[in-house]
């Protein structure tokens, strides 16, 4: 259940009415906005301890956490095929996916030798620190690894949604927008690198390369950008040597 949007809940179509009502009972929205407000609260609260613990075990087992974020279509799972497929063994990897339905990603993510796990979230658009600790036990990631988790497809929720991972990675496809981190600023201001993938796709899309880094600097000046193509490996090894080196500063 998420409190900032109201999916998967039975609030839902609640919340729906709360704006319905917002122009004729003024005095009843401002109690249902005030109780979302501190459900909102309560619902991070709780997550931000669970992922406290998260991180905590990710400190002791010496475990590099990604939390890779987009729209849905951006390609993390294209992308994440191919970096384990580019590292060849350096370092045990595994992947947690979050999708609402289906089995699809870590069945493609399986295919590589990597171990996976699927969460299925159902309604809920986002994945909480609760369910990645769970799934930590069934998944039994190795000491000294890195553990990609692949969230919802969805730029908004999972922005305000700490799992314990070190990094957030918001993946932006050249089809979907150079304004994207305008649209979306707490999603490219949480994150710490933005990959802006299918690059190959340029010369058939009108997306501004420059601006959208523009954008993205005027949300998050420190925010660390590569550009690549997942498909045709352009400049893949920027991401792939990235890696390695947060890899190697964990020894």
């Amino acid at each position: 259940m998420c409190g900032i949007c109201g999916c998967g809940s039975p609030e839902q179509k609640q919340s729906h009415k709360f704006v319905f009502k917002r122009e004729h009972h003024h005095h009843h929205d401002e109690l249902d906005t005030g109780r979302l407000i501190q459900l909102e609260q309560d619902l991070l609260s709780k997550n931000n301890t669970y992922a406290a613990q998260n991180r905590d075990y990710f400190k002791q087992h010496n475990i590099f956490v990604l939390n890779l974020v987009s729209s849905p279509g951006a390609g993390k799972t294209t992308l994440l095929v191919e970096t384990i497929k580019a590292l060849n063994g350096q370092f045990p990897i595994a992947v947690i996916e979050g999708d609402q339905q289906t089995e699809h990603d870590a069945d493609r993510i399986r295919a590589t030798g990597t171990p996976a796990l699927q969460i299925n979230t159902g309604r809920a658009c986002h994945l909480e620190a609760l369910g990645i600790g769970q799934a930590l036990i069934e998944l039994d990631v190795k000491d000294n690894s890195l553990l990609a988790i692949e969230n919802v497809g969805n730029l908004v929720c999972p922005s305000s949604f700490d799992l314990g991972e070190a990094h957030k990675v918001v993946v932006l496809s050249v089809t979907e927008g150079d304004d994207k981190p305008l649209k979306y600023p707490d999603m490219f201001h949480a994150a710490d690198v933005m990959l802006i993938n299918k690059t190959d796709l340029l010369p058939y899309v009108d997306f501004d390369v420059e601006r959208c880094i523009g954008y993205a600097k005027r949300v998050n000046p420190e925010i660390k950008i590569i550009c690549l193509s997942s498909t045709k490996g352009d400049n893949f090894s920027a991401w792939t040597d990235w890696l390695a080196e947060q890899m190697q500063s964990l020894s």
